[in-house]
């Protein structure tokens, strides 16, 4: 089980730096609900998490993500797939980042999470992290990385949960700052808004690019073994 740790905690920590689900949970903290939808949103996020990979791990137990010990092809083939797919996303980001003087326009859903309710805070977070592509891909990769080292079913979940709770440091991590420090956290929630707003699509572009060479590195070795 430690080594199914040890190989997830990369894919998770991927997940967590997320600009754009940060943004929003800021915004929805420094709202007039902010004491409710901050914490709804990261529940939200969780179960959006376990719902997914609840779903790919239940697949991959069905038709066998291990082949006498080894990684199953098909789980080299998808996580080529998805190392691609998260290459060309991130050349992607890379050619539309911000350049130095350019104006960064806020989306008007961003606008509409201050006026969010507890509910739509809740679903928002199960949106962003199991619905947007980066956290799909990635977390589709984290679940069947563990599901391909053989370990027991009840292990595989200790792993996942683990990874869900890795995973949501990044939207967690405004939530715990406005609750301990309360007022005090405003200026400090007020700039990291603006510099992942500000930096969004160069800190995907990184993420893409890094993840997908290892998704495709994954993949290479799998074959080969």
């Amino acid at each position: 089980m430690g080594a199914a740790i040890g190989q997830v905690l990369p894919t998770a920590v991927g997940v967590a730096l997320s600009p754009l689900p940060i943004v929003a949970v800021v915004l929805m903290l420094v709202s007039a609900r902010g004491r409710a939808n901050g914490p709804a949103f990261v529940v939200g996020w969780l179960i959006g998490l376990a719902i997914v990979g609840a779903i790919v791990l239940s697949i991959a137990s069905a038709v066998g993500a291990t082949d006498h010990g080894k990684p199953a092809a098909w789980v080299s083939a998808l996580k080529l797939a998805l190392g691609v797919l998260l290459l060309l996303l991130g050349l992607r980001q890379w050619q539309g980042r911000r350049q130095e003087g350019d104006e960064v326009p806020t989306p008007k859903w961003m606008g509409a999470l201050e006026t969010f309710t507890p509910v739509k805070a809740f679903g928002a977070g199960g949106l962003l992290s199991g619905v947007n592509p980066k956290n799909l891909f990635l977390v589709i990769a984290g679940a069947s990385t563990i599901a391909q080292t053989g370990i027991a079913a009840g292990q595989q979940a200790i792993v996942y949960a683990i990874f869900v709770v890795i995973a949501t440091i990044g939207v967690g991590a405004p939530v715990v700052l406005y609750f301990a420090l309360g007022s005090r956290s405003r200026p400090l929630l007020d700039h990291l808004k603006r510099w992942m707003a500000q930096n969004n699509s160069a800190i995907l572009a990184v993420l893409f690019l890094v993840f997908g060479v290892k998704l495709v590195g994954d993949a290479i070795s799998g074959f080969s073994l």
